[in-house]
C-alpha cells in the first residue's frame, strides 16, 4: 500500500473527512473551495443557481485524489479541511461524534493522530521495519489506533517489545514456551544477538559508551514494562493513566526505535 509520510492521504482518511459534509452537512462550499484553492487543489468549483452541481462529499473526496497524484501540498490540504471542522465545533470537543471517532481511526491507521483539540500531529517513531512480519504488523496497528489513550499506548509499546523479543528467540530457533516473563525473554534476546554490556570488545575504540548505548536499549524495554504495570493498561486497571498523551508518545517513540534496532540485528545474525 502506498504510504504517504508528509500528509495522511488514504482512501480511510479521504472517506472519513468527506463524511463530515455528506447531505450537505459540514462547512459551506465557498469554505471548502477556499482550502482547496489557498493549497493548489482547485476543482473551479461555481455555484449556479437552479443547476445541480457535485455535492460537497464528493468534492472533498476529488480533492484528496489530487492531493494522492501530487501531494506537495496535501499536509496543507487536510490541515486547512480540520480547521474547517473545528471553527464549525465539529472536532476537537468535550463530547466527540461518531465522525469524529472514524476519523481518528483513519489517522491513527496512517500513523497521524489529532490532539484533543483537533489539531493533526504525525505518529512519529512508527515506521518500524517488521519485515512483513504480520504479529509485529499487528502490534503496529494496534498502537496507530491508541493515540489518544495514554494507558493504552504504553500497553501497547510494551506488547510490541515483548513480542520483538520473543520473535527475535524463534527465529534463532530458541522455543520461547510460556515460562519466561518479560525481563526473561529480553536477556535472553539481547544475549542472542550479542549486545549484552559484557559482550563488547574492552579494548574496542568507545568501548565503555557502546555498552551504555546498548544497555540503554534494555532501560527503555525494562522502564516501559515498569511504567505499564503501573500506569498502562492491563491487570484490570481501570482509572485514568497518570502520564500525559506527550510523555506516552514519547514512550511509544523510543520503543519503536528499540524495536527496529533489534529486528535490524536479526535481519544480520541471519545474513540478510
Amino acid at each position: 500500500m502506498t504510504q504517504y509520510r508528509s500528509a495522511p492521504l488514504t482512501d480511510d482518511v479521504a472517506g472519513a473527512m468527506a463524511a463530515f459534509f455528506r447531505g450537505g452537512a459540514g462547512p459551506s462550499h465557498s469554505d471548502v473551495s477556499r482550502v482547496l484553492t489557498s493549497c493548489g487543489y482547485s476543482d473551479n468549483y461555481v455555484y449556479r443557481e437552479d443547476v445541480q452541481g457535485p455535492n460537497k462529499q464528493s468534492r472533498v473526496l476529488s480533492a484528496f485524489g489530487a492531493a494522492k497524484r501530487n501531494p506537495s501540498r496535501g499536509r496543507e490540504m487536510v490541515d486547512g479541511l480540520l480547521g474547517l471542522l473545528r471553527l464549525a465545533n465539529l472536532i476537537g470537543t468535550d463530547d466527540p461524534s461518531e465522525d469524529e471517532i472514524r476519523l481518528r481511526r483513519a489517522l491513527g491507521s496512517s500513523a497521524w493522530y489529532l490532539d484533543d483539540h483537533g489539531h493533526l500531529h504525525a505518529f512519529a517513531g512508527l515506521d518500524v521495519d517488521t519485515g512483513g512480519r504480520e504479529a509485529l504488523d499487528e502490534q503496529l496497528d494496534r498502537l496507530r489506533r491508541s493515540t489518544a489513550d495514554p494507558g493504552l499506548l504504553i500497553g501497547q509499546a510494551k506488547d510490541l517489545l515483548e513480542s520483538v523479543a520473543k520473535f527475535v528467540l524463534q527465529e534463532l530457533g530458541m522455543d520461547v514456551g510460556t515460562k519466561l516473563d518479560f525481563n526473561g525473554v529480553w536477556y535472553l534476546a539481547r544475549e542472542r544477538l550479542g549486545i549484552l554490556p559484557q559482550h563488547v570488545d574492552p579494548d574496542l575504540p568507545g568501548a565503555a559508551a557502546i555498552r551504555e548505548i546498548h544497555q540503554s536499549t534494555w532501560r527503555i524495554a525494562e522502564q516501559t514494562n515498569s511504567l505499564r504495570n503501573l500506569q498502562g493498561t492491563g491487570h484490570g486497571r481501570t482509572v485514568p493513566t497518570g502520564v500525559s498523551e506527550e510523555l506516552a508518545l514519547l514512550v511509544v517513540r523510543e520503543a519503536c526505535t528499540v524495536a527496529e534496532y533489534m529486528l535490524s540485528l536479526l535481519n544480520r545474525a541471519k545474513g540478510h
